[in-house]
C-alpha cells in the first residue's frame, strides 16, 4: 500500500483499481483480491467493497 493511496488518491496504474474495504476502511488493489477466491479484506475479512473514483470532474455538453 502506497502513502499516496492512504491520503486519498485512487492510483489505477499499478494493478487495476482501487478499491476500500466498508468495514476497516483500507484500501487494496484489484491485483491483490484477484489472489483470494472470494473477494475478502486482506486485513478483516469483510467482503463489501466500495471502489474508490479518481477526483476528476468530467463536463458533457448539452445539446
Amino acid at each position: 500500500m502506497d502513502l499516496d493511496e492512504e491520503k486519498g488518491g485512487a492510483r489505477e496504474s499499478q494493478g487495476g483499481p482501487v478499491y476500500e474495504c466498508v468495514r476497516c476502511g483500507r484500501r487494496v488493489s484489484f491485483s491483490e483480491l484477484e489472489r483470494y477466491i472470494s473477494f475478502r479484506c486482506p486485513y478483516c475479512g469483510y467482503r463489501v467493497f466500495r471502489k474508490i473514483r479518481a477526483p476528476i470532474v468530467k463536463r458533457v455538453k448539452a445539446r
